[in-house]
């Protein structure tokens, strides 16, 4: 795999910068050494080898983050290619089975219920991708209406658990009684994007069993929280900030093959802070589970036009 042949590559990029350093601060002491009863000399000398070790340090860092990105890229791309062909697949094996053999009424329901959520999950993917290249390329000056907090996380709890065939005592929501004063204002399409991405990723790692929980409360009357709390996986600690950059899946929670593209979480807090708000990921570990917070601004009284 091209990630494996560069890990390499960082070692002997690093390699390469430590023993650059060394030979230059070597140099200075040498020159230091040489040229003491010289003030023009050291004057002239130290600041320009200390510019020179700081350029061989800044240089190994650019090229190791350059290769760390590019492993990043080259998973997302198998991820996408994955993500794209598995459905494809399906639904022409399905259409070939129902072109060439006489299947029963209920047999052929049942294919069209599964080409219907493969494509559903071939759409995903691709809104995923293409929101993805969005990000930070549109008018800041688009059309946002209020939308009601509560009513849209129930809808997309709801979503979720028939998208999952998942029993309602999986996903439990919970929301305050005065939930009128739960609303933001929005685009509903980005705002529906992130509490679906969350609650999508809440069960794909969640081991089987989901127990999730949702919940939507107030915080200091002028921000809305939205909290999907699971018992699953967990994230180790030295990820909780990464998982939400573009392409950034934690390598040990990648090999238990949880399909994805990287993609989601970047696009709940890329959309969450373009709505003016943010999102952070809390876990005690792997095997712990983990709780996504989303906080975004709510609409005050006498504000809403």
């Amino acid at each position: 795999m091209r990630i494996s042949r560069r890990r390499p590559a960082v070692a002997v990029f690093v390699t390469l910068g430590v023993l650059l350093a060394v030979v230059a601060v070597t140099l200075n002491i040498s020159w230091i050494s040489i040229n003491r009863d010289s003030v023009l000399a050291l004057v002239l000398g130290v600041p320009f080898f200390l510019l020179l070790v700081g350029g061989v340090i800044l240089n190994t860092i650019f090229l190791v983050r350059e290769i760390r990105r590019n492993e990043r890229h080259d998973s997302f791309i198998n991820a996408v290619t994955h993500e794209l062909k598995t459905p494809i697949a399906s639904i022409r094996l399905y259409l070939e089975t129902l072109q060439k053999r006489d299947v029963t009424e209920e047999q052929r329901q049942q294919f069209y219920r599964t080409m219907h959520e493969d494509s559903d999950r071939l759409i995903a993917t691709v809104e995923q991708v293409l929101k993805a290249g969005e990000i930070g390329q549109r008018a800041r000056s688009r059309i946002r209406i209020p939308i009601d907090m509560a009513k849209l996380t129930l809808e997309c709890v709801e979503i979720t658990r028939s998208r999952h065939h998942l029993p309602e005592a999986a996903i439990q929501f919970e929301a305050p009684d005065y939930t009128a004063a739960l609303r933001v204002r929005g685009n509903p399409e980005e705002i529906r994007t992130i509490v679906m991405n969350v609650l999508d990723n809440a069960v794909k790692y969640s081991k089987g069993n989901p127990q999730i929980k949702v919940r939507l409360s107030l915080d200091y009357g002028a921000w809305i929280q939205l909290i999907v709390k699971d018992k699953g996986i967990g994230i180790p600690q030295a990820h909780l900030k990464r998982i939400f950059r573009r392409f950034y899946r934690v390598p040990s929670l990648s090999s238990m093959r949880v399909k994805g593209t990287g993609l989601g979480l970047f696009l709940v807090r890329a959309l969450a802070r373009e709505h003016g708000g943010d999102a952070v990921a809390e876990s005690a570990g792997e095997g712990k589970g983990a709780t996504i917070r989303i906080q975004l601004p709510r609409i005050l009284p006498g504000t809403e036009e």
